[in-house]
């Protein structure tokens, strides 16, 4: 491994079984894996309570030679700040769909859980996305509102602010992705959130 490990994120691999996932990394090449947190990644309600389950993941790192630095949450975010949308029907457990109250409650608690699980395999970064409550506003007409945009960054802390509490108890950092679709998704817009956040 060299000085900068190069890691792979297993977002769009999230379908492969994770300890096939290791040996493919490690024959591709890879020093470590950034873990999705769906799909065949990490289970985040398994790892809270089954510390087998979490041996079992560190296992199959370690026995490929491979770290993990961090965990990524992409689409259990989404579902936190997202206006309702039947899309993330496709990001929340089947039981809750149509559900967009109960799609963020869930979404809001297991961002928590992600925070808790971290340390068990020594990972102090959670990557991931926002969602957004404006990001249908982007286009200019009908004209958006100053007011509006606030409003939606205003939304954004008061959802993510008893999650970010979570993370600095468990020593965990958030690291955003700025990415189309999220409430940051330019240099300005980003910008303008960490100014929002500033104790953060």
């Amino acid at each position: 491994m060299g000085i900068r490990p190069v890691t792979l994120c297993t977002c769009q691999w999230a379908d492969v079984p994770f300890d096939e996932l290791c040996v493919l990394a490690k024959k591709m090449g890879y020093d470590g894996l950034e873990v999705a947190c769906w799909g065949n990644g990490i289970d985040i309600d398994r790892a809270l309570e089954d510390d087998n389950y979490v041996a079992w993941i560190k296992e199959n790192l370690n026995k490929n030679g491979l770290i993990m630095k961090a965990m990524a949450a992409h689409i259990i975010g989404q579902c936190v700040g997202d206006a309702p949308d039947p899309r993330l029907n496709n990001f929340a457990p089947a039981a809750l769909a149509d559900q967009p109250e109960a799609i963020r409650a869930w979404a809001i608690e297991t961002m928590k859980k992600a925070a808790r699980v971290a340390p068990k395999f020594g990972v102090k970064v959670i990557t991931g996305f926002t969602g957004s409550p404006i990001w249908k506003y982007l286009y200019s007409f009908p004209q958006t509102t100053e007011q509006m945009v606030e409003d939606g960054y205003d939304e954004i802390v008061r959802l993510w602010s008893p999650i970010m509490d979570v993370f600095r108890e468990n020593g965990v950092v958030f690291a955003l992705e700025v990415h189309p679709s999220e409430i940051a998704f330019d240099y300005y817009s980003t910008k303008k959130l960490l100014e929002k956040f500033a104790d953060r």
